[in-house]
Protein backbone atom coordinates (compact mmCIF):
# COMPACT_ATOMS: atom_id res chain seq x y z
CA UNK A 1 0.00 0.00 0.00
CA UNK A 2 2.85 2.69 0.90
CA UNK A 3 4.46 2.07 -2.52
CA UNK A 4 1.18 2.74 -4.31
CA UNK A 5 1.09 6.30 -2.70
CA UNK A 6 4.57 6.93 -3.69
CA UNK A 7 4.18 6.88 -7.29
CA UNK A 8 1.38 9.39 -7.52
CA UNK A 9 2.63 12.66 -8.07
CA UNK A 10 3.43 15.16 -5.74
CA UNK A 11 1.02 18.30 -6.75
CA UNK A 12 2.20 20.62 -3.90
CA UNK A 13 5.60 20.72 -4.79
CA UNK A 14 6.82 18.29 -2.13
CA UNK A 15 4.86 19.81 0.79
CA UNK A 16 3.00 16.70 2.51
CA UNK A 17 -0.50 16.07 1.84
CA UNK A 18 -2.89 17.85 4.16
CA UNK A 19 -5.11 14.82 4.56
CA UNK A 20 -4.56 10.89 4.63
CA UNK A 21 -7.63 9.53 2.18
CA UNK A 22 -7.08 6.29 3.57
CA UNK A 23 -7.26 6.32 7.24
CA UNK A 24 -9.71 10.34 7.53
CA UNK A 25 -13.21 10.19 7.95
CA UNK A 26 -15.72 11.44 6.05
CA UNK A 27 -18.03 14.53 7.45
CA UNK A 28 -20.80 12.73 9.08
CA UNK A 29 -23.35 13.70 11.62
CA UNK A 30 -24.90 10.48 13.04
CA UNK A 31 -26.82 11.58 15.75
CA UNK A 32 -27.84 14.46 14.11
CA UNK A 33 -29.26 12.20 11.67
CA UNK A 34 -31.12 10.14 14.09
CA UNK A 35 -32.86 13.12 15.50
CA UNK A 36 -34.14 14.40 12.42
CA UNK A 37 -35.68 11.25 12.06
CA UNK A 38 -36.91 10.77 14.98
CA UNK A 39 -38.65 13.94 14.58
CA UNK A 40 -40.09 12.35 10.98
CA UNK A 41 -41.70 9.58 13.74
CA UNK A 42 -43.19 11.67 15.90
CA UNK A 43 -45.30 14.49 13.84
CA UNK A 44 -44.75 13.37 10.24
CA UNK A 45 -47.14 15.77 8.83
CA UNK A 46 -44.78 18.55 9.76
CA UNK A 47 -41.42 17.57 9.76
CA UNK A 48 -41.58 15.14 6.65
CA UNK A 49 -42.81 18.13 4.21
CA UNK A 50 -40.76 20.52 5.88
CA UNK A 51 -37.78 18.09 5.06
CA UNK A 52 -38.88 17.82 1.21
CA UNK A 53 -39.37 21.37 0.45
CA UNK A 54 -36.10 21.88 2.45
CA UNK A 55 -34.34 19.65 -0.16
CA UNK A 56 -33.34 17.00 1.97
CA UNK A 57 -32.41 13.87 -0.29
CA UNK A 58 -30.96 10.30 0.40
CA UNK A 59 -27.81 11.60 0.10
CA UNK A 60 -28.11 13.80 3.16
CA UNK A 61 -28.13 10.35 5.61
CA UNK A 62 -24.37 8.80 5.41
CA UNK A 63 -25.32 6.21 7.60
CA UNK A 64 -26.95 3.42 5.77
CA UNK A 65 -29.44 2.09 8.30
CA UNK A 66 -30.64 5.99 8.54
CA UNK A 67 -30.75 6.30 4.73
CA UNK A 68 -32.93 3.52 4.53
CA UNK A 69 -35.47 4.38 7.29
CA UNK A 70 -35.81 7.93 5.87
CA UNK A 71 -36.59 6.27 2.16
CA UNK A 72 -39.39 4.07 4.14
CA UNK A 73 -41.20 6.79 6.08
CA UNK A 74 -41.30 9.23 2.89
CA UNK A 75 -42.70 6.69 1.06
CA UNK A 76 -45.79 5.75 3.60
CA UNK A 77 -45.95 9.75 4.18
CA UNK A 78 -46.65 9.88 0.15
CA UNK A 79 -49.11 7.05 0.52
CA UNK A 80 -50.65 8.57 3.81
CA UNK A 81 -49.94 5.05 5.44
CA UNK A 82 -49.23 5.19 9.66
CA UNK A 83 -46.05 5.49 10.96
CA UNK A 84 -46.10 3.68 14.31
CA UNK A 85 -43.39 1.39 15.04
CA UNK A 86 -44.89 -2.09 14.62
CA UNK A 87 -46.36 -0.73 11.25
CA UNK A 88 -42.62 0.20 9.99
CA UNK A 89 -40.90 -2.78 11.65
CA UNK A 90 -43.46 -4.60 10.16
CA UNK A 91 -42.42 -3.40 6.12
CA UNK A 92 -38.83 -3.43 7.17
CA UNK A 93 -38.98 -6.82 7.86
CA UNK A 94 -41.11 -7.60 4.70
CA UNK A 95 -38.30 -6.00 2.60
CA UNK A 96 -35.57 -7.43 4.10
CA UNK A 97 -34.38 -4.81 5.57
CA UNK A 98 -35.29 -4.69 8.97
CA UNK A 99 -31.30 -6.27 10.39
CA UNK A 100 -29.57 -3.57 7.57
CA UNK A 101 -31.41 -0.54 10.37
CA UNK A 102 -30.23 -2.69 13.62
CA UNK A 103 -33.60 -4.67 13.96
CA UNK A 104 -35.89 -3.63 16.95
CA UNK A 105 -33.69 -2.71 18.63
CA UNK A 106 -31.85 -0.24 16.72
CA UNK A 107 -35.57 1.32 15.60
CA UNK A 108 -36.81 1.61 18.81
CA UNK A 109 -33.75 3.71 19.54
CA UNK A 110 -34.93 6.11 17.33
CA UNK A 111 -38.51 5.94 18.41
CA UNK A 112 -37.80 6.52 21.95
CA UNK A 113 -35.27 9.60 21.25
CA UNK A 114 -38.41 12.34 21.02
CA UNK A 115 -36.26 14.84 19.62
CA UNK A 116 -37.62 18.19 20.07
CA UNK A 117 -39.69 19.67 16.30
CA UNK A 118 -38.15 22.60 17.06
CA UNK A 119 -34.51 21.65 17.05
CA UNK A 120 -35.47 21.00 13.51
CA UNK A 121 -33.87 24.20 11.51
CA UNK A 122 -30.71 23.27 13.60
CA UNK A 123 -30.31 19.82 13.34
CA UNK A 124 -30.99 20.06 9.32
CA UNK A 125 -28.76 22.72 8.83
CA UNK A 126 -25.83 20.47 10.35
CA UNK A 127 -26.90 17.65 8.51
CA UNK A 128 -26.90 20.09 4.96
CA UNK A 129 -23.25 21.54 6.21
CA UNK A 130 -21.69 17.77 6.82
CA UNK A 131 -23.67 16.57 3.19
CA UNK A 132 -21.88 19.72 0.95
CA UNK A 133 -18.74 18.59 2.51
CA UNK A 134 -19.07 14.86 1.67
CA UNK A 135 -20.57 16.49 -1.61
CA UNK A 136 -17.15 18.40 -2.46
CA UNK A 137 -15.41 15.53 -1.57
CA UNK A 138 -16.80 13.65 -3.88
CA UNK A 139 -16.76 15.94 -6.60
CA UNK A 140 -12.93 16.71 -6.32
CA UNK A 141 -12.31 12.50 -5.90
CA UNK A 142 -14.12 12.12 -9.65
CA UNK A 143 -12.34 15.22 -11.04
CA UNK A 144 -9.16 13.86 -9.92
CA UNK A 145 -9.84 10.20 -11.29
CA UNK A 146 -10.65 11.31 -14.19
CA UNK A 147 -7.86 13.54 -14.18
CA UNK A 148 -5.29 10.87 -13.60
CA UNK A 149 -6.65 8.20 -16.25
CA UNK A 150 -7.12 10.87 -19.20
CA UNK A 151 -9.97 9.56 -20.57
CA UNK A 152 -11.94 12.59 -20.69
CA UNK A 153 -10.90 15.86 -23.07
CA UNK A 154 -9.60 18.72 -20.67
CA UNK A 155 -12.52 21.07 -21.56
CA UNK A 156 -15.02 18.37 -21.13
CA UNK A 157 -13.45 17.85 -17.65
CA UNK A 158 -13.28 21.37 -16.53
CA UNK A 159 -16.97 22.09 -17.80
CA UNK A 160 -18.16 19.09 -15.67
CA UNK A 161 -15.98 19.97 -12.63
CA UNK A 162 -17.49 23.24 -12.89
CA UNK A 163 -21.14 21.82 -13.31
CA UNK A 164 -20.66 19.66 -10.27
CA UNK A 165 -19.67 22.33 -8.08
CA UNK A 166 -22.46 24.57 -9.27
CA UNK A 167 -25.04 21.90 -8.11
CA UNK A 168 -23.27 21.66 -5.24
CA UNK A 169 -23.87 25.55 -4.67
CA UNK A 170 -27.47 25.37 -5.83
CA UNK A 171 -28.38 22.36 -3.16
CA UNK A 172 -27.25 25.01 -0.94
CA UNK A 173 -30.51 26.96 -1.56
CA UNK A 174 -32.79 24.66 -2.03
CA UNK A 175 -35.71 24.92 0.15
CA UNK A 176 -35.14 29.31 -0.09
CA UNK A 177 -37.32 29.63 -2.78
CA UNK A 178 -40.61 27.75 -2.29
CA UNK A 179 -43.41 27.45 -4.99
CA UNK A 180 -46.74 28.68 -3.89
CA UNK A 181 -49.42 28.05 -6.18
CA UNK A 182 -51.54 31.04 -4.27
CA UNK A 183 -48.76 33.08 -5.31
CA UNK A 184 -48.77 32.37 -8.66
CA UNK A 185 -52.34 32.80 -8.70
CA UNK A 186 -52.75 36.05 -7.45
CA UNK A 187 -49.81 37.31 -9.64
CA UNK A 188 -52.16 36.05 -12.41
CA UNK A 189 -54.61 38.48 -10.68
CA UNK A 190 -53.10 41.26 -10.34
CA UNK A 191 -51.78 40.88 -14.43
CA UNK A 192 -55.89 40.73 -14.79
CA UNK A 193 -56.78 43.58 -12.93
CA UNK A 194 -53.65 45.85 -14.71
CA UNK A 195 -54.97 44.47 -18.21
CA UNK A 196 -58.60 45.49 -17.25
CA UNK A 197 -57.64 49.12 -15.83
CA UNK A 198 -55.09 50.18 -18.32
CA UNK A 199 -55.15 47.81 -21.39
CA UNK A 200 -52.17 46.34 -22.93
CA UNK A 201 -49.43 46.10 -19.81
CA UNK A 202 -46.79 45.14 -22.23
CA UNK A 203 -44.36 41.76 -22.51
CA UNK A 204 -44.32 39.74 -19.79
CA UNK A 205 -40.92 39.11 -20.36
CA UNK A 206 -37.57 41.46 -21.27
CA UNK A 207 -38.91 43.72 -23.87
CA UNK A 208 -36.75 43.58 -27.43
CA UNK A 209 -37.38 47.16 -28.65
CA UNK A 210 -39.49 45.86 -31.44
CA UNK A 211 -43.01 46.17 -30.18
CA UNK A 212 -44.57 43.80 -32.79
CA UNK A 213 -42.18 40.96 -32.09
CA UNK A 214 -42.66 42.33 -28.20
CA UNK A 215 -46.31 41.04 -28.60
CA UNK A 216 -45.79 38.01 -30.67
CA UNK A 217 -43.63 36.91 -28.17
CA UNK A 218 -44.81 38.71 -25.27
CA UNK A 219 -41.36 38.88 -24.00
CA UNK A 220 -37.49 37.38 -24.27
CA UNK A 221 -38.39 34.89 -21.07
CA UNK A 222 -36.15 32.82 -18.22
CA UNK A 223 -34.96 29.54 -20.16
CA UNK A 224 -35.53 30.34 -23.35
CA UNK A 225 -33.62 30.06 -26.83
CA UNK A 226 -34.23 32.61 -29.13
CA UNK A 227 -32.31 31.28 -32.72
CA UNK A 228 -32.01 34.72 -34.89
CA UNK A 229 -30.93 33.23 -38.65
CA UNK A 230 -29.77 34.97 -41.54
CA UNK A 231 -28.10 34.56 -44.73
CA UNK A 232 -24.33 36.54 -44.76
CA UNK A 233 -25.04 40.92 -44.85
CA UNK A 234 -28.73 40.51 -43.80
CA UNK A 235 -27.98 42.43 -40.70
CA UNK A 236 -28.30 39.71 -37.76
CA UNK A 237 -25.77 41.02 -35.70
CA UNK A 238 -27.24 44.49 -36.34
CA UNK A 239 -30.41 43.05 -35.42
CA UNK A 240 -28.84 41.76 -32.22
CA UNK A 241 -26.93 45.01 -31.17
CA UNK A 242 -29.92 46.84 -31.55
CA UNK A 243 -31.84 44.44 -28.75
CA UNK A 244 -28.60 44.72 -26.51
CA UNK A 245 -28.67 48.45 -27.15
CA UNK A 246 -32.27 48.68 -25.55
CA UNK A 247 -31.71 46.44 -22.64
CA UNK A 248 -28.35 47.88 -21.69
CA UNK A 249 -29.59 51.74 -22.41
CA UNK A 250 -32.83 51.57 -22.24
CA UNK A 251 -33.94 49.15 -19.76
CA UNK A 252 -30.45 49.73 -17.51
CA UNK A 253 -30.26 45.98 -17.75
CA UNK A 254 -26.76 43.78 -17.52
CA UNK A 255 -26.16 42.11 -20.64
CA UNK A 256 -23.31 39.41 -21.67
CA UNK A 257 -22.59 39.08 -25.24
CA UNK A 258 -19.91 36.56 -27.06
CA UNK A 259 -19.16 37.78 -30.63
CA UNK A 260 -17.58 35.19 -32.17
CA UNK A 261 -17.16 36.84 -35.20
CA UNK A 262 -16.48 40.71 -35.01
CA UNK A 263 -14.23 42.02 -32.37
CA UNK A 264 -15.70 44.12 -29.58
CA UNK A 265 -13.99 47.94 -30.85
CA UNK A 266 -16.32 47.14 -33.94
CA UNK A 267 -19.43 46.06 -31.48
CA UNK A 268 -18.84 49.13 -29.40
CA UNK A 269 -18.45 51.32 -32.75
CA UNK A 270 -21.86 50.13 -33.92
CA UNK A 271 -23.31 50.86 -30.36
CA UNK A 272 -22.12 54.53 -30.11
CA UNK A 273 -23.14 55.33 -33.66
CA UNK A 274 -26.25 53.59 -33.79
CA UNK A 275 -27.29 55.81 -30.66
CA UNK A 276 -25.54 58.93 -31.56
CA UNK A 277 -27.48 58.73 -34.60
CA UNK A 278 -24.55 59.64 -36.79
CA UNK A 279 -23.19 58.05 -39.32
CA UNK A 280 -19.51 57.09 -40.20
CA UNK A 281 -20.12 58.25 -43.61
CA UNK A 282 -20.90 61.45 -41.78
CA UNK A 283 -17.86 61.62 -39.89
CA UNK A 284 -15.78 60.72 -42.08
CA UNK A 285 -16.64 63.54 -44.48
CA UNK A 286 -16.97 66.21 -42.36
CA UNK A 287 -13.90 64.91 -40.63
CA UNK A 288 -12.91 68.61 -38.27
CA UNK A 289 -16.18 70.33 -39.08
CA UNK A 290 -18.69 68.07 -37.32
CA UNK A 291 -21.06 70.12 -36.11
CA UNK A 292 -21.52 70.61 -31.62
CA UNK A 293 -25.08 69.30 -31.61
CA UNK A 294 -23.56 65.99 -33.81
CA UNK A 295 -20.36 66.11 -31.65
CA UNK A 296 -22.40 65.63 -28.30
CA UNK A 297 -25.10 63.59 -29.45
CA UNK A 298 -21.77 60.84 -29.53
CA UNK A 299 -20.12 62.17 -26.00
CA UNK A 300 -23.43 61.44 -24.85
CA UNK A 301 -24.07 58.27 -26.49
CA UNK A 302 -20.18 57.35 -25.07
CA UNK A 303 -21.71 58.10 -21.85
CA UNK A 304 -24.48 56.03 -21.84
CA UNK A 305 -22.40 52.95 -23.03
CA UNK A 306 -19.98 53.67 -20.12
CA UNK A 307 -22.06 53.45 -17.67
CA UNK A 308 -23.94 50.88 -18.65
CA UNK A 309 -23.57 46.97 -17.62
CA UNK A 310 -22.61 45.54 -21.08
CA UNK A 311 -19.88 42.52 -20.59
CA UNK A 312 -18.25 41.63 -24.14
CA UNK A 313 -16.46 38.69 -24.84
CA UNK A 314 -14.88 38.14 -28.44
CA UNK A 315 -12.66 34.91 -28.10
CA UNK A 316 -12.94 33.50 -31.45
CA UNK A 317 -14.02 29.98 -32.00
CA UNK A 318 -15.33 29.97 -28.65
CA UNK A 319 -15.98 26.28 -27.34
CA UNK A 320 -19.61 25.55 -25.82
CA UNK A 321 -17.70 24.44 -22.41
CA UNK A 322 -15.94 27.77 -22.47
CA UNK A 323 -18.77 29.50 -23.10
CA UNK A 324 -20.83 27.94 -20.27
CA UNK A 325 -17.80 28.66 -17.79
CA UNK A 326 -17.31 32.33 -18.63
CA UNK A 327 -21.30 32.82 -18.84
CA UNK A 328 -21.52 31.24 -15.37
CA UNK A 329 -18.87 33.50 -13.62
CA UNK A 330 -20.74 36.55 -15.08
CA UNK A 331 -23.62 35.21 -14.20
CA UNK A 332 -22.22 35.03 -10.49
CA UNK A 333 -20.72 38.31 -10.22
CA UNK A 334 -24.03 39.98 -11.74
CA UNK A 335 -26.53 38.25 -10.29
CA UNK A 336 -29.50 40.42 -12.16
CA UNK A 337 -27.89 39.28 -15.38
CA UNK A 338 -30.92 40.00 -17.78
CA UNK A 339 -29.73 38.46 -21.23
CA UNK A 340 -26.91 36.65 -23.26
CA UNK A 341 -26.39 37.47 -27.14
CA UNK A 342 -24.30 34.89 -29.39
CA UNK A 343 -22.63 35.77 -32.35
CA UNK A 344 -23.07 33.35 -33.92
CA UNK A 345 -23.68 29.69 -33.72
CA UNK A 346 -21.86 28.53 -36.33
CA UNK A 347 -18.41 29.66 -35.19
CA UNK A 348 -18.35 27.82 -32.26
CA UNK A 349 -17.19 24.63 -31.10
CA UNK A 350 -17.75 21.28 -29.36
CA UNK A 351 -14.66 19.92 -28.75
CA UNK A 352 -15.75 16.31 -27.65
CA UNK A 353 -15.08 12.89 -29.60
CA UNK A 354 -18.12 12.32 -30.81
CA UNK A 355 -18.45 16.17 -32.24
CA UNK A 356 -14.81 15.83 -34.20
CA UNK A 357 -16.34 13.17 -36.39
CA UNK A 358 -19.49 14.78 -36.81
CA UNK A 359 -20.43 18.49 -38.14
CA UNK A 360 -23.96 17.67 -37.71
CA UNK A 361 -23.41 15.93 -33.95
CA UNK A 362 -21.44 19.10 -33.20
CA UNK A 363 -23.80 21.81 -33.96
CA UNK A 364 -26.18 19.41 -32.28
CA UNK A 365 -24.25 19.16 -29.03
CA UNK A 366 -23.56 23.26 -29.27
CA UNK A 367 -27.70 23.87 -29.68
CA UNK A 368 -28.63 21.69 -27.13
CA UNK A 369 -26.16 23.20 -24.40
CA UNK A 370 -27.23 26.96 -25.06
CA UNK A 371 -31.14 25.66 -24.29
CA UNK A 372 -29.67 24.12 -21.49
CA UNK A 373 -27.42 27.25 -20.53
CA UNK A 374 -30.36 29.33 -20.67
CA UNK A 375 -32.53 27.01 -18.34
CA UNK A 376 -29.90 26.73 -15.72
CA UNK A 377 -29.35 30.21 -15.71
CA UNK A 378 -32.74 31.24 -15.76
CA UNK A 379 -32.36 33.72 -18.64
CA UNK A 380 -33.09 34.17 -22.26
CA UNK A 381 -30.59 33.67 -24.35
CA UNK A 382 -30.29 35.16 -28.08
CA UNK A 383 -28.42 33.25 -30.56
CA UNK A 384 -27.67 34.33 -34.29
CA UNK A 385 -27.42 31.65 -37.02
CA UNK A 386 -26.19 30.98 -40.65
CA UNK A 387 -28.88 30.08 -43.26
CA UNK A 388 -27.81 27.33 -46.51
CA UNK A 389 -28.38 28.99 -49.74
CA UNK A 390 -32.18 27.91 -49.78
CA UNK A 391 -33.18 30.92 -50.07
CA UNK A 392 -31.20 32.30 -52.89
CA UNK A 393 -31.98 29.46 -55.42
CA UNK A 394 -36.14 29.37 -54.95
CA UNK A 395 -37.57 30.75 -58.34
CA UNK A 396 -39.73 33.40 -58.07
CA UNK A 397 -41.29 35.68 -55.94
CA UNK A 398 -40.05 33.26 -52.76
CA UNK A 399 -36.86 34.41 -53.55
CA UNK A 400 -34.72 35.20 -51.08
CA UNK A 401 -37.48 34.24 -48.49
CA UNK A 402 -36.09 31.93 -45.56
CA UNK A 403 -37.67 28.86 -44.57
CA UNK A 404 -36.84 26.92 -41.26
CA UNK A 405 -35.48 23.99 -43.06
CA UNK A 406 -32.48 26.42 -44.51
CA UNK A 407 -31.02 26.32 -40.49
CA UNK A 408 -27.50 24.88 -41.88
CA UNK A 409 -25.70 21.90 -40.74
CA UNK A 410 -28.58 20.86 -38.21
CA UNK A 411 -31.93 20.40 -37.50
CA UNK A 412 -31.34 20.41 -33.61
CA UNK A 413 -31.20 23.77 -33.88
CA UNK A 414 -34.76 24.30 -34.84
CA UNK A 415 -35.95 21.40 -32.04
CA UNK A 416 -33.90 23.70 -29.41
CA UNK A 417 -35.10 26.78 -29.90
CA UNK A 418 -38.15 28.31 -28.17
CA UNK A 419 -38.79 30.64 -31.07
CA UNK A 420 -36.79 31.31 -34.47
CA UNK A 421 -36.83 34.57 -36.51
CA UNK A 422 -35.02 34.31 -40.20
CA UNK A 423 -34.51 37.74 -41.12
CA UNK A 424 -34.24 38.79 -44.69
CA UNK A 425 -34.05 41.88 -47.16
CA UNK A 426 -35.68 41.64 -50.28
CA UNK A 427 -33.79 44.57 -51.85
CA UNK A 428 -30.87 42.11 -51.77
CA UNK A 429 -31.76 39.81 -54.17
CA UNK A 430 -33.47 42.32 -56.75
CA UNK A 431 -32.30 41.86 -59.88
CA UNK A 432 -32.76 45.08 -61.60
CA UNK A 433 -32.78 48.75 -60.18
CA UNK A 434 -36.90 48.92 -60.26
CA UNK A 435 -37.13 45.94 -58.13
CA UNK A 436 -34.62 47.71 -55.58
CA UNK A 437 -35.96 50.97 -55.07
CA UNK A 438 -39.23 49.66 -54.60
CA UNK A 439 -38.42 47.28 -52.33
CA UNK A 440 -35.72 49.95 -50.42
CA UNK A 441 -34.85 49.59 -46.64
CA UNK A 442 -37.58 47.42 -46.19
CA UNK A 443 -36.41 44.00 -44.16
CA UNK A 444 -38.27 41.37 -42.32
CA UNK A 445 -38.02 39.33 -39.34
CA UNK A 446 -40.50 36.03 -40.00
CA UNK A 447 -41.14 34.69 -36.66
CA UNK A 448 -41.55 30.63 -38.11
CA UNK A 449 -41.31 29.49 -34.66
CA UNK A 450 -43.05 30.16 -31.25
CA UNK A 451 -43.54 28.11 -29.06
CA UNK A 452 -45.59 30.00 -26.26
CA UNK A 453 -47.49 32.34 -29.38
CA UNK A 454 -48.20 33.16 -32.42
CA UNK A 455 -45.95 32.90 -36.04
CA UNK A 456 -45.58 35.37 -38.72
CA UNK A 457 -43.68 39.00 -39.85
CA UNK A 458 -42.38 41.16 -37.88
CA UNK A 459 -41.96 44.37 -40.73
CA UNK A 460 -38.91 46.32 -40.50
CA UNK A 461 -36.50 48.82 -42.06
CA UNK A 462 -33.17 48.71 -42.03
CA UNK A 463 -31.11 51.42 -41.75
CA UNK A 464 -27.47 50.96 -43.33
CA UNK A 465 -25.79 53.83 -42.47
CA UNK A 466 -26.36 53.74 -38.96
CA UNK A 467 -27.16 49.83 -38.66
CA UNK A 468 -30.43 49.78 -36.91
CA UNK A 469 -33.54 47.61 -37.63
CA UNK A 470 -36.50 50.14 -36.88
CA UNK A 471 -40.22 48.83 -36.71
CA UNK A 472 -41.59 49.69 -39.98
CA UNK A 473 -45.50 50.52 -39.94
CA UNK A 474 -46.88 49.18 -42.50
CA UNK A 475 -50.96 49.34 -43.59
CA UNK A 476 -53.89 47.81 -41.45
CA UNK A 477 -51.02 45.91 -39.56
CA UNK A 478 -53.40 45.89 -36.37
CA UNK A 479 -55.66 43.93 -38.99
CA UNK A 480 -53.35 41.80 -39.77
CA UNK A 481 -53.72 38.50 -37.75
CA UNK A 482 -50.29 36.17 -37.38
CA UNK A 483 -50.88 32.51 -38.46
CA UNK A 484 -51.08 30.36 -34.97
Amino acid sequence: MSAKKEDKPDLKGGAAPLVDKETAMMPQAAAVEKSLLSMMTLDPNEIIPRSIMNGITDEFFYVPAHRILWQLLRERYEKAQVMDVTSVAQELADRNQLEAVGGHPGLMDIYSLASSAALFETHFNMLKEKYVRRAIIQSSNRAASSAYTQEAEVETLLDQTEQDVLQIRESMQAGHNKWSLDLDIREFMNTMERIMKEGDVGPQGLSTGFARLDRMSNGLKPGELFVVAARPSMGKTSFLMNIVEHLILDEKKPVLVFSCEMPSTQLVERLILARSGISKQQILKERGKLKKQDLKKITDAIRELRESRLVIDDTAGISISELRAKARRVKRDQPDLACIGIDYLQLMRSHTKQAQNSREREIAEISGGLKNLAKELGIPIIVLAQLNRGPENRPGRAKGIPMMSDLRESGAIEQDADMVGLLYRNAYYATNEEEREKEGDNANLLLAKNRNGPTGDVPLSFKAELMRFVTRIVQEEDDQVPNE
